[in-house]
């Protein structure tokens, strides 16, 4: 049983769109951080074969999804077209990615144009879904360039209910930047939602990206979820440590797990770091409650959010750039300071026993250390 403290601070009504999908944030891969439009279709057939021969098709990473430049052009009955010259036969490469034991995903535009200029899908929302769900296509991420003047809470639930009209599911990912504030609408419209703009692979984009998501963290729940943009871990332009706090947040906060680096080519670490079963496992808790930011003490901070099972995560998260001494104490998740409770690391993977009100840890510049706080039943 959660504190009464906890429970006051739960969503009530955060149920997502009603079509059976993201019960629990979606895992996969996306091209573009990596890629942006130098894509085909061998590259997302390579893509698909690593993330098997890997393993991470075993982390719950099912959804191998195409960004921007896919589509070439739309015929006289409205019908669009991929390019010839990259993706000569999309519904076989449907069935390819399917049978690795994979989902597929697809982009379009709540436009007229794609960000890309590419074919959006302004006005043609119905043919698009149509030739989507003839496709078996399992994924939309839907942008919001060259968009006009109606506005997304007008132009997203169009898309949505052509989606739905198909009969095939498919996990619709709204990709409008925040804009008018997604999460106090979306729920009733996307799976996912993004609340930033584009995500960039440093450590000021990232941390900033994680900042303006925490604001909306009552919004999100099972089949509906805040999302502040794709992974950068192992484009290469962070390091170890921030990579490890970037999954960290991610995971955290309950938000969309989308690989955006070259799996082809992994390093070990990150490998190591996009598959540690004990981080993604806060990610993927069935209770579905956005961790947030709890506590601010300069640049060192508390993050926490509730698990299923009497458990919580907590994440220690020093911004400064020299190590510090963070100490996280029950009161900051709403838990009488008397109780006594098994703590594990989940980055060390190491349980380090029974604390009572508090526990401190040095944590390293820009760095995290997460743990797994326990209740122990009071006889």
């Amino acid at each position: 049983m959660l504190p009464y403290a906890v429970l006051l601070l739960l969503p009530c009504f955060a149920l997502g769109l009603d079509n059976g999908l993201g019960r629990t944030p979606q895992m996969g891969w996306n091209s573009w951080n990596h890629f942006h439009c130098n894509i085909n279709e061998a590259v997302l057939k390579e893509t698909a074969d690593a993330i098997v021969s890997s393993g991470l098709n075993k982390f719950g990473y099912k959804y191998v999804n195409v960004d921007d430049c896919w589509a070439k052009s739309r015929d006289s009955q409205g019908t669009v077209h991929p390019d010839p010259a990259t993706f000569p036969d999309m519904p076989g490469l449907v069935e390819y990615i399917h049978s690795k034991g994979l989902l597929f995903g697809l982009y379009s535009d709540a436009g007229t144009e794609t960000c890309a200029g590419r074919p959006g899908s302004l006005n043609y929302e119905t043919n698009d879904a149509n030739t989507y769900a003839s496709w078996k296509v399992d994924y939309l991420k839907y942008d919001n360039c060259h968009s006009g003047p109606l506005p997304p809470e007008k132009r997203y639930p169009i898309m949505r209910d052509a989606l739905n009209k198909t009969g095939w599911p498919i996990f619709f990912s709204m990709c409008e930047w925040g804009v008018d504030d997604p999460a106090k609408w979306a729920a009733a419209v996307g799976n996912s939602w993004r609340t930033t703009g584009d995500i960039r692979d440093n450590w000021d984009s990232m941390i900033s990206r994680a900042d303006l998501n925490n604001l909306w963290w009552e919004y999100a729940g099972p089949g509906g979820w805040n999302d502040p943009d794709m992974l950068e871990i192992g484009n290469g332009r962070m390091t170890t440590t921030e990579y490890e706090t970037h999954f960290s947040l991610w995971c955290l906060m309950k938000a969309p797990l989308l690989i955006g680096s070259d799996v082809r080519s992994m390093s070990n670490d990150t490998f190591r770091i996009l598959t540690n079963s004990e981080v993604i496992a806060v990610n993927q808790d069935p209770m579905g409650v956005q961790g947030n930011r709890s506590k601010v003490d300069g640049d060192k901070e508390v993050w926490q959010g509730p698990l299923a099972y009497d458990s919580y995560a907590v994440l220690l998260v020093n911004r400064g750039s020299s190590p510090a001494s963070i100490t996280a104490e029950w009161g900051d998740f709403g838990v009488d300071p008397a109780r006594k409770a098994k703590v594990r690391d989940l980055w060390q993977h190491k349980d380090l026993g029974n604390f009572t009100g508090s526990i401190t840890s040095m944590v390293p510049s820009h760095g995290v250390v997460m743990y797994n706080i326990t209740l122990i039943k009071e006889l």
